[in-house]
Formats: C-alpha cells, structure tokens, sequence
C-alpha cells in the first residue's frame, strides 16, 4: 500500500479512536485498516498505537507522528494536484455538514455557481439537525449554530442567527394573537426536541435586560426542523424558528410573526474544522466560498436584549 494511503488511514484510526469505526468512515473491511497500521508501524520501527478489545490510544512516539502526519498529508495532497490543475483551479473533494433548512435552502440553490467557479471540485454535503463528529465521520467541515462543546476544533465564528416568533392564520383565529410574554400560558406550541439529546427546547424571550425562558404547553414535539414548520402551518402551535427558514411563508401570509418585541436570543453560527497546522486547498476554497454567503443571513452583532433599546 501507498505509504500516503497508510498516513492517511492512521490519522483516521486515531481520530475515530477505533479499527471498525475508522473503517466504517473509509468504507474498508476492518482487517484492511488493521494490515495498514501494522505495516506502517513495521516501515517506522516502533508502536504507534495502544490497543484494547473496544479502543485504541496513541503512544507517545504515534503522538508525534501523527502531529507530523497532520502537517505532511495536505502539502502532498497540494503537490499531487500542482500539474493537474487547469489556470491553477483546485483539485479535490471536501466533505461537509450543515443543518437541514440551511443545505437546502442557502447552501443547495448556490451550488451551480460554485462548480461554475470551481469545475475540479468535488462536494458532499451532509445535511441534518444533529451534530455530527467530524473525526468518527470523516467530515472536513461543518456548520454549527448554538454553543459548542468541542474544543479540538477551529471554530470561525461567522455572526449571529435571528430567531423569531410566528404562527398560522388558523392558530390565531382560534386562540389568538400573544402581545406579552404574560400571554403565553394560555397558548401553545409545537416543541422542538433536539435530535442529539431528546430534550425539549424552552420558549423563549427578553424581559428586563435578560433573557426568561419556559417550556409551553403543546399537543406534539418534533425533532426536526421540517416536521416543527409543517406543524405549524397545520396550526398546531407557534414556533420560535430562524427568519430565513419562514421568509417564503411570511411573504405569502401563510405564517404571521407574533411578539415582534420579544424575540428569542439569537444563536452563535460557526464554521468548524480540524485544529491543523495547514488546510488543504480545496478546503480553503471552500471556507472561502461559503463564508460570505452564509453571512449574508446572519446579524453580525448580538441585539440587546431590552426590546427597549433594541
């Protein structure tokens, strides 16, 4: 096998911390994955990796030679590219993940624009509302929107995603239209469950200089972002949900905003990516196409949360 190839498989056994994991990833019978890392220990001399029945942990000589694997692999895989390149276009294929409503509706309708600019380029795109481990599942780059919980990663922080308040004409006509906060007990909502831990997300709103949050009553919880629109255009309930997610529903009076003055908190947006000393460059120019067209739907600051002095 390539020594490349055995670099390349190393540095995704560790990072999924597992043989079978790891070949799931590269689509690769486990015994295949096992035979490279056993050859490249042999072609290096020394024990790269700490085996057990259900994981693997580097030693200290595989730590520093997958640091220095991290650093090599994307200067080889620029140098495999240099004469193949058309004008100097780049060569690749970048695995990515964003949430649902963002791949189809920012990411999807722009991508005949990319491939015009990019012909060479190659795109997967993930798209759902769970959070997706770029390590175990091969992603290059992904897009989070919320709090972040894992520090090995570059985060780019791109803005801020308004959130606001709506409902359906058939909701409003039968029990309705919520002016205050002091209203919510008496209407309900579609929950949103979140896919990754099951937990019902609060409703939420600004009252004086914070944020107060509550669980409201509703008939039926969801865990996708789909399901939660649809239920609300049946007029099951109001929503709390990014503006760019309603736009065409709003435009079309299908869904009416409600408590203007008190929308939710809006939610950090980051584009996240391996800590590595060098990226790739099909991934750079994709971090570099996609950075300004998502900003186009972010607030690049965080509003006051006093509806007064908003």
């Amino acid at each position: 096998m390539d020594r490349i190839d055995l670099f390349r498989i190393f540095i995704r056994v560790v990072d999924c911390g597992s043989f079978t994991r790891a070949a799931d990833v590269m689509n690769m019978p486990r015994s295949t994955v096992s035979a490279a890392v056993a050859e490249l220990e042999s072609r290096v001399g020394t024990r790269l990796l700490h085996r057990t029945t259900r994981s693997v942990s580097l030693t200290s000589d595989g730590r520093a030679f997958y640091e220095r694997c991290l650093r090599v692999i994307p200067d080889v895989e620029e140098t495999e590219n240099l004469f193949r390149q058309n004008d100097s276009q780049p060569v690749g294929k970048i695995r990515f993940d964003v949430p649902g409503r963002i791949g189809r509706l920012i990411i999807a309708p722009s991508l005949p624009e990319f491939f015009t600019r990019y012909p060479h380029m190659m795109l997967e795109m993930g798209a759902s509302d769970r959070n997706v481990s770029l390590a175990e599942e091969g992603i290059d780059c992904a897009l989070r929107v919320g709090k972040l919980t894992d520090s090995s990663l570059v985060a780019r922080k791109l803005g801020f995603l308004e959130f606001i308040n709506v409902a359906a004409p058939a909701y409003i006509a039968l029990h309705g239209r919520p002016d205050t906060p002091s209203d919510l007990p008496r209407h309900l909502a579609v929950n949103y469950a979140s896919p990754t831990t099951g937990r019902v997300e609060s409703w939420e709103w600004p009252e004086n200089g914070s944020y107060q949050s509550a669980v409201l009553r509703g008939r039926i919880t969801v865990n996708n972002a789909e399901a939660y629109i649809a239920c609300c255009l049946a007029g099951m309930g109001m929503i709390q949900i990014p503006q760019y997610d309603v736009q065409t529903h709003l435009e079309s009076g299908d869904l009416i905003e409600v408590m203007p003055a008190y929308r939710p908190r809006p939610l950090p947006v980051q584009l996240l990516y391996p800590h590595r000393k060098h990226l790739s460059r099909p991934l750079q120019t994709f971090i570099t196409w996609a950075e300004p067209l998502l900003r186009e739907k972010l607030l690049l600051n965080e509003p006051n949360p006093d509806p007064a002095k908003r």
